[in-house]
Order: structure tokens, then sequence, then C-alpha cells
């Protein structure tokens, strides 16, 4: 596997090796090993697939306690994957990152605790799964909102600018209220 550091600290675009021939491919989508000679000791308590239709957007999500890092990636389709800094003491504190991730590269993000994470579906549909450090806990589960100028996060909307969102997500909080993390 191949770890990219990208523009924010912890966050890494993750590429497996991927083998291929007539048949398909088989690749390695957690290797705690690769994972751990590259400086990362993570265990994982928790494994996810969501299905999402085009124009879906899920979060921005995270939880005050039992807070998570995630092992994201799609299995089939195509999204826009965004990161949002939310730890108090980060020189990054309120940017974003946001990538690609689609069922054709394989590539992954690696998002540490300490950052709020959302996508949007660019695909007809697109498949999602990840990997949870610690359990979901909804008492504590906090949503930022999408679109909140004071993050500025260009989403690769389609025409119309207005995604699918939950009610939950609808009413994600503004940058200015939203708890920060440790």
């Amino acid at each position: 596997m191949k770890f990219e550091a990208t523009p924010l600290p912890g966050v890494y675009l993750v590429q497996p090796r991927v083998f291929g021939d007539a048949r398909g491919f088989f690749l390695e989508s957690w290797n705690a090993a690769s994972f751990r000679d590259a400086g990362f000791d993570i265990d994982f308590v928790q494994d996810n697939h969501s299905r999402s239709a085009r124009g879906t957007l899920r979060g921005l999500h995270y939880q005050m306690q039992h807070t998570q890092g995630k092992l994201v990636r799609v299995t089939s389709g195509e999204v826009f994957d965004v990161v949002v800094d939310l730890r108090r003491d980060s020189d990054t504190l309120g940017q974003w990152y946001g990538v690609t991730l689609d069922a054709k590269t394989h590539r992954m993000l690696w998002v540490p605790p300490g950052f709020a994470h959302g996508f949007y579906v660019t695909s007809e549909y697109a498949d999602f799964q990840y990997k949870c450090t610690d359990s979901y806990h909804p008492d504590s589960e906090v949503s930022l909102a999408w679109n909140d100028p004071a993050v500025g996060i260009d989403w690769p909307l389609d025409a119309g600018g207005t995604p699918r969102l939950s009610d939950k997500d609808a009413a994600g909080l503004p940058w200015a209220d939203v708890p920060l993390l440790t």
C-alpha cells in the first residue's frame, strides 16, 4: 500500500496494490501490518456500508464522545469525499480537504479522529464502505452544515445545486456553533 499525505496533517490517501487480469482483480482493503509499518496503529471495531443515489450528500458528521477514525472507500460508483479539521489546537482548524474516491482507482482515505466527514455522490449510485475505530454514539453526534460559507467547501453539485439531504444533515450547525475537538 502507498500512503500519500494530504494538506491536512494526519489525513492520508491510501492506494492499495491491485492485482488484475482478465478475470477481474484482487486487493487488500485492510492489512494491519502494512498500516503499522507506515506508522499507523489502528484497531477497527465497526465496518459500515451505505448505498446512495446521485446527488445525495451525507455529512458532515463527527462525534464528541467515542471519536472515530475512519478508513473510507467506494466499492461501486464515485463520490466527492470531504473532511474538515475540528481539532481545537490544529494549525489547519476549519480547513477542508476533498478528493474523488471511486471504484476504478480503489483509493481510500484515512480520516483520523478530530475531523468532520461527509461525501457527495457524483455517479448514478455509490456503495461507500468504511471501517471505524470506535462505535457509533448517536447521543454525541454532531452535523456541521455542509454549505457553511465560513468553511467554504467547493462541492461538485449537479445542476440546480441542491443535494439530497437527510433531515439531520439539512439541520447541520453553522461553523460558528460547532463544538471543537481536543
